[in-house]
């Protein structure tokens, strides 16, 4: 569902509240309401969500996101982070506030050796999959393909080979975090790693992860999946067969 916002709500920051110096040195673009592209990036996978910013930053990298969060704070704006847009409870947008749209940093770098990969956080499940299934490497990653690898690993992180692996954050090995006054701080063993121990599941609001290191496992079977539909009356049996299953099935 897409509609076009001409009024942003009460109080709601405009593009012109920014600084001339501040988007002059941005690589990304900056966007208002009555824009296709606003309207683009506030449109998220959960169509029950109707949020309007005031403004709306395309970030191209680290220094966009780190200029725009020293003068978020600064002037004491409320800050939201949309990375893959499928977050169901729409913390990606807010209302009348400040956008980072980090979707467009998209890079992705797999040390097969080191059984590593290095992603930004505009990366999708099917992006992530696509460079670390050339190794015959994965992680749990989304149900969903399209599903954003930043979200995702934020909130701990279900997915196809959570049985085998754990939580996706369970394979979160390191991640670089820009703080909201623009701290560049490393997460993880060779830097915070209690702030890496939050970030696994622990949700928001410790800074805009730039960058996620994950841990890789050797994986190259072919997975099927699909939906079987039954109908009510075969519910009891259906448990039982499930239950037996279940019990002869390896756990790892």
């Amino acid at each position: 569902m897409t509609s076009t916002v001409e009024t942003s709500p009460p109080n709601a920051i405009t593009p012109a509240d920014l600084p001339e110096s501040l988007v002059r040195g941005l690589r990304g673009a900056v966007h208002g309401p009555g824009t296709a592209a606003f309207d683009r990036i506030r449109t998220l996978h959960n169509a029950m969500i109707d949020r309007s910013p005031g403004v709306i930053v395309e970030c191209a990298g680290p220094g966009d996101i780190r200029d725009v969060l020293l003068w978020a704070s600064t002037e004491n704006q409320p800050v939201a982070v949309r990375a893959g847009g499928h977050n169901v409870a729409g913390n990606a947008l807010n209302d009348g506030g400040l956008v980072l749209d980090v979707s467009s940093m998209q890079g992705a770098h797999v040390d097969p050796e080191r059984r590593v990969v290095r992603v930004q956080p505009g990366v999708t499940w099917g992006g992530f999959d696509r460079e670390t299934q050339a190794f015959a490497l994965a992680t749990t990653g989304g149900n969903i393909s399209s599903t954003g690898v930043a979200g995702l690993t934020l909130g701990g992180g279900i997915g196809w080979l959570m049985r085998r692996f754990g939580l996706t954050c369970d394979s979160l090995a390191g991640a670089d975090v820009l703080t909201p006054d623009g701290r560049f701080v490393r997460a993880g063993d060779d830097g915070d790693p209690e702030l890496l121990w939050a970030l696994r599941g622990g949700g928001g609001n410790f800074g805009v992860v730039t960058a996620f290191d994950f841990a890789l496992h050797p994986f190259d079977h072919e997975c099927v999946t699909g939906v079987a539909i039954h109908p009510f009356e075969a519910a009891a049996d259906l448990a039982g067969f499930v239950a037996r299953e279940a019990a002869q099935r390896p756990t790892s």
